[in-house]
């Protein structure tokens, strides 16, 4: 999937056939949180984008609330107690943080799939 990415918010790219447009949204935000954009052209989709954004900072800045991003880097993750205890013993043994150890297994894991 192709994607926008402006201030840290990463927007998805579709083709409506129906309306002859180009519209997205706002990846990874809470539903009551949508951010739409669309365009007639590429070009008219990423000025959209960028303008829904800055809309968007701007509202939170008004009423006082931080904005929400698009993948902010930290993910929380449910395992079994016998994951876990494996992690955390072969994190000691690699003499690293078991958040680093995940963080080095993941990327592994994406680096063999692409």
């Amino acid at each position: 999937m192709k994607t926008l990415t402006y201030k840290g918010y990463v927007g998805s790219i579709e083709i409506s056939d129906e309306d002859n447009c180009l519209f997205g949204k706002v990846l990874d935000l809470p539903k009551d949180t949508a951010i739409s954009y669309e365009g007639e052209t590429v070009a008219d989709l990423k000025e959209d984008f960028k303008g829904a954004v800055d809309d968007y900072i701007a509202h939170c800045k008004e009423v006082g609330i931080t904005p929400r991003k698009s993948y902010s880097g930290s993910l929380n993750i449910r395992i079994s107690p016998e994951i876990h205890s494996k992690i955390a013993i072969l994190a000691q043994q690699a003499g690293i943080s078991i958040n680093a150890f995940i963080k080095k297994a993941v990327e592994n894991q994406i680096a063999t799939m692409l």
